[in-house]
């Protein structure tokens, strides 16, 4: 079994910071909210994004899938009673010449093995799609 730590302090009625290992993040924690920091809701989803890209660089060695590089997007919806997060969508964009055969495969080895992803999963609707970067964007 893994742990982890992570300790956070209010800095002011504005912020907090969060501490682990020798990393510092920002946090907003301010009622008013503010453009320079994670809220906790935008910390949820910045979670699944480093999850599912942390697991294409563990899984792209072990079945040999070649890429340039990737990006995840992620839209959540929350409700207000009792507050949570009802519904939360990703888009995965790889860059790759990869087939669709093969890109499946990574989004199905993604779905599988996501730490972060699996536990979000348990609790809410979380459903997305993989896709290569378009032709146009490059």
């Amino acid at each position: 079994m893994l742990e982890y730590n992570v300790s956070a302090t209010r800095i002011d009625s504005h912020g907090s910071e969060a501490q682990t290992k020798e990393a510092r993040l920002v946090l907003d924690t301010d009622i008013a909210g503010r453009l320079d920091a994670f809220n906790p809701a935008e910390l949820l989803l910045a979670s699944i994004a480093a999850c599912m890209i942390k697991g294409i660089e563990r899984v792209t060695p072990l079945i040999q899938f070649q890429l340039r590089g990737v990006s995840v997007k992620l839209h959540g919806i929350r409700q207000d009673s009792p507050p949570m997060m009802t519904e939360i969508t990703y888009e995965i964009i790889v860059d790759t010449d990869e087939d669709d055969r093969r890109l499946e495969l990574l989004h199905t080895n993604v779905r599988k093995y996501g730490t972060i992803s699996n536990t979000v999963a348990r609790a809410t609707k979380l459903d997305g799609t993989i896709r290569r970067v378009s032709t146009s964007s490059t």
